[in-house]
C-alpha cells in the first residue's frame, strides 16, 4: 500500500484538517503538489490567519474549492505576514 505524501509550506506546517483535504481530492491535492512551497505557505497561512473557527472553516472549504480549479494563489490576500521581518512586531 502506497501512502502518499503531502508537501509542507516554508515557514507553516500543513495543518492536519488541510492535508486530509487535498487526500480527498485529486485534483486539488494535484495543484498543491505542483505549486511552490511558497505558495503552499500562502494558502496554510490564509487558512491559518483566521480569527474565528467559521472563517476558518470557510476557508479552508473555499481553498479545496479553488485548488481543485487550479487557482494557485489565495485570491484578494496581500500574502503571508511572516515573511516579512517588518510585520513580526504585529505577529504573536
Amino acid at each position: 500500500m502506497s501512502t502518499k505524501t503531502v508537501s509542507d509550506g516554508v515557514l507553516h506546517k500543513l495543518p492536519a484538517d488541510l492535508k486530509k483535504k487535498l487526500l480527498s481530492s485529486k485534483e486539488a491535492y494535484e495543484t498543491w503538489e505542483d505549486i511552490t512551497p511558497i505558495a503552499r505557505n500562502e494558502w496554510i497561512c490564509w487558512i491559518e490567519s483566521a480569527k474565528k473557527e467559521e472563517t476558518r472553516t470557510k476557508r479552508l472549504k473555499q481553498g479545496l474549492e479553488n485548488l481543485s480549479d487550479g487557482k494557485r494563489r489565495p485570491c484578494c490576500w496581500p500574502g503571508c505576514p511572516h515573511r516579512n521581518p517588518n510585520t513580526k512586531k504585529w505577529l504573536k
